[in-house]
């Protein structure tokens, strides 16, 4: 199987484990959040918070060790090796577990009362520790599957756990139960998931071979990217997660930060779900191109970004035209003020997204110092900007520091990008990406408020992307390589027709580029 048909496969079977968790996690999010409303939802939202505060640190250098080092020693052909390194991923995590009891142990005594009111801190910690440490494993059994390039078993997962949790929370729903019992479920869902992914990855794992010990220069590999991506991980989580969340709880009210999560909550979804079928390959994928060369991987890093502004700029555009329709659909009149902050929301982790092959050749070029450095200082601006700003202009506020951070972060890791892998990417034509999307938008831009939400979500989408396509076409935004592949696709599932198709892509082909595919 080539290069080109395993990455369509796996690119397949992500698609289906994403969709399938965004399309339903969502719904299970829109239903929690029209459930409890605003003010409890955005309450609900610092707990959960706090959980993925706590996963982050306790898979902090493991999963993405896994995803890293079982592909290197897979593609080294040295498998009997794996069973080894994962029984040393899973202590380490579990110490990092410790610390995440230690450290919620310290935050109830002495900041509890304002982070957590009106709740029993004892059980909330309870309830924290055994989140964490379920859906941490779950987590960490994702990543030893990406590393074995499974991405069947990642499926698999996503579409057997979640309708379980969808059906959990219908239920809780149709008995209006409190948030309490919203909180069991997330608990009993974390556990579905860990059964499921355990029983998926356990035939990739090889069988233990005895004597088999890891190479010392490998064991300080390993030990140097999880104490490098522990610290990234654990200050990155500050600098990516809503902590603003936390900050509108504090300084202004749990109403706004209910009108936040949500928006936040739906452009990451978003963010995921066009490009992050691909993006779920990149570290494997970059990983494989490293073991090739410096120059192999600059090809890779720049196709790669290319691919990704082609899929999430009309994202991007779509949000800036129809955000407050998206918002009433899916959320109701409550939460119509979420509308602006969604799409500005959207186009930050739009921009974010793009960076992400550059982030995936910075991990496996083992340069976790420098990726350290640059996200202790967004976790550090995030942080200022968002205290200052939030304490004085509330939701507003929480807005212009997400956005600030995103665009700083994603100038600052393309430069470094660029700079180790000494290759620049196609800035003609991502501007030429850009532009297509911007025409797409303003295509569609009479529609809004011009109809009913629903259908300006529907038929706005349909056009934007009927107008997007082309337009990619016809401003030089595809290879030759990927138009080629396009031509295959238009006969084999269509039989080239219609004709007028074919030989727009034929006009295509003659006037584009010969980059690499990725």
């Amino acid at each position: 199987m080539n290069t080109r048909s395993h990455t369509l496969r796996n690119t397949l079977y992500s698609s289906v484990g994403m969709y399938t968790e965004y399309v339903l996690g969502m719904l299970t999010s829109i239903i929690i959040a029209r459930h409890l409303g605003p003010d409890d939802f955005g309450a609900y939202s610092l707990v959960i918070w706090l959980v993925a505060m706590g996963i982050a640190i306790t898979n902090s250098g493991t999963a993405s060790a896994a995803i890293k080092f079982v592909a290197e020693l897979r593609g080294s052909e040295q498998p009997r090796m794996i069973p080894i390194l994962l029984d040393y991923l899973r202590r380490a995590q579990r110490y990092f577990l410790v610390f995440v009891l230690v450290a919620g142990g310290l935050l109830f005594l002495t900041i509890g009362d304002r982070v957590a009111p009106n709740m029993n801190h004892a059980v909330l910690l309870g309830f924290l520790i055994i989140a964490v440490a379920l859906r941490a494993s779950y987590m960490f059994n994702i990543g030893v599957a990406k590393g074995f390039e499974d991405f069947r078993a990642t499926a698999m997962v996503a579409l057997i756990s979640t309708p379980v949790n969808l059906a959990l929370v219908i239920m809780a729903w149709l008995f209006n139960a409190p948030v309490e019992w919203l909180l069991a479920i997330f608990l009993v869902s974390s556990l579905v998931f860990l059964m499921v992914s355990s029983r998926q990855i356990s035939p990739l794992v090889p069988e233990r071979i005895e004597g088999v010990e890891l190479p010392g220069p490998l064991m300080d590999r390993v030990r140097r990217h999880m104490g490098w991506t522990a610290l990234t991980v654990s200050v990155g989580f500050l600098a990516a997660s809503e902590v603003e969340v936390l900050f509108l709880n504090l300084y202004a009210d749990s109403h706004a930060a209910g009108q936040f999560k949500v928006a936040f909550q739906l452009a990451i979804g978003a963010s995921a779900l066009v490009p992050g079928v691909f993006g779920a390959l990149l570290l494997p994928m970059m990983a494989n191109a490293l073991s090739r060369g410096r120059e192999a991987a600059g090809r890779r890093f720049v196709a790669s970004t290319a691919y990704l502004a082609l899929l999430a700029l009309p994202l991007v555009a779509f949000g800036a035209v129809f955000s407050t329709a998206v918002i009433h659909v899916m959320y109701g009149q409550e939460f119509l003020p979420a509308g602006p902050v969604f799409a500005f929301c959207l186009a930050a982790t739009g921009i974010t997204t793009i960076t992400l092959g550059g982030s995936s050749l910075l991990v496996s070029a083992d340069r976790q110092r420098s990726i350290l450095m640059l996200v202790t200082a967004f976790a550090a601006l995030k942080i200022i900007a968002g205290a200052l700003l939030i304490s004085r202009f509330g939701l507003t506020g929480a807005v212009m520091s997400f956005v600030l951070v995103a665009v700083v972060s994603a100038v600052a890791m393309m430069a470094l990008a660029i700079k180790v892998s000494q290759a620049m990417p196609e800035w003609g034509r991502l501007t030429r990406i850009a532009l297509a999307a911007t025409l797409a938008a303003l295509i569609v831009l009479p529609m809004r408020g011009y109809l009913l939400p629903w259908a300006q979500v529907v038929f706005g989408g349909l056009v934007l992307a009927g107008s997007y396509a082309p337009l990619t076409l016809l401003l030089g935004c595809w290879t030759r390589g990927d138009i080629e592949h396009l031509q295959q696709l238009h006969q084999r599932f269509v039989s080239g027709r219609p004709r007028v198709g074919a030989r727009f892509l034929e006009w295509a082909h003659a006037r584009a580029g010969a980059g690499e595919m990725t």
